[in-house]
């Protein structure tokens, strides 16, 4: 399938960015406050009642999932809901394409707006961490690379579930049989050496696993050669999955 980007994917993404900045402060306060209340309840509420894992006190382990999970939470959202409301609710799709802008440019603005999302979001419970305390090593810096990938990825898997489902509700599916799994059983709260064999097999399909160590051995200082096959992981799942969005929104849109 040719997928046919221009550089008018530029506007597109221009006119979310606009469309945020009306809002932003709500929108980074809602992403801000959940991660943190997380850090509180379990980092220090329960962390006090956990022994390090693997040495590392409780905080500091939750830490660096929260960065990597909020972020793709935020992009999830973004690229379900939103993505769905502006084309089916909005009609922002067919405006722009009544323009000399394509489908595949909307969605490619699509993609890099929710792109976006996760970066800044990223940043910014990263910059929370840093000021806590929490990071360990200037590898951090990196955070924003490696959640810019990732957060292609989630944006990808997103609208490709926006392009299947007929309804709105239907994103509940998503969120309660996908990312809340991932979410739960991605080592994100805990390591999952002391799960079931299988479980632990299992994880090496989720997209969040992977993110989570790359996040945690960056911010940690924790960096080896295995941090390269999670990061070959996640840049391979972008360039098979990349195409899917573009297919199933274009039948969508001429439904």
């Amino acid at each position: 399938m040719k997928i046919n980007i221009s550089p008018l994917l530029w506007p597109v993404f221009r006119r979310h960015l606009i469309v945020f900045s009306r809002n932003w402060k709500v929108n980074v306060a809602f992403n801000f406050v959940e991660p943190l209340l997380y850090l509180t309840a379990l980092g220090v509420g329960l962390g006090a009642y956990v022994q390090p894992i693997e040495g590392i006190p409780y905080l500091k382990y939750l830490a660096p999932g929260l960065v990597a999970s909020s972020a793709v939470f935020a992009t999830a959202y973004e690229c379900t809901y939103g993505t769905f409301i502006r084309m089916e609710f909005q009609k922002t799709f067919q405006a722009m394409v009544a323009t000399p802008v394509s489908i595949d440019d909307v969605i490619a603005g699509e993609l890099l707006y929710g792109t976006f999302k996760s970066v800044l979001y990223s940043v910014v419970i990263l910059l929370v961490i840093f000021i806590l305390g929490l990071v360990e090593s200037s590898w951090a810096l990196l955070v924003p690379v490696v959640m810019a990938l990732g957060g292609l990825l989630f944006a990808i898997l997103s609208i490709i579930w926006t392009g299947l489902v007929p309804y709105i509700e239907s994103f509940n599916y998503f969120f309660s049989l996908f990312m809340t799994p991932l979410f739960l059983f991605s080592g994100v709260f805990f390591p999952l050496t002391g799960l079931h064999a299988i479980v632990q097999k299992a994880a090496w399909l989720s997209p969040l696993y992977h993110l989570v160590n790359l996040v945690r051995g960056i911010i940690l200082g924790q960096v080896g050669i295995h941090l390269v096959w999670d990061l070959v992981w996640v840049a391979a799942a972008v360039i098979v999955l990349f195409p899917l969005p573009f297919y199933l929104m274009r039948r969508l849109m001429i439904k």
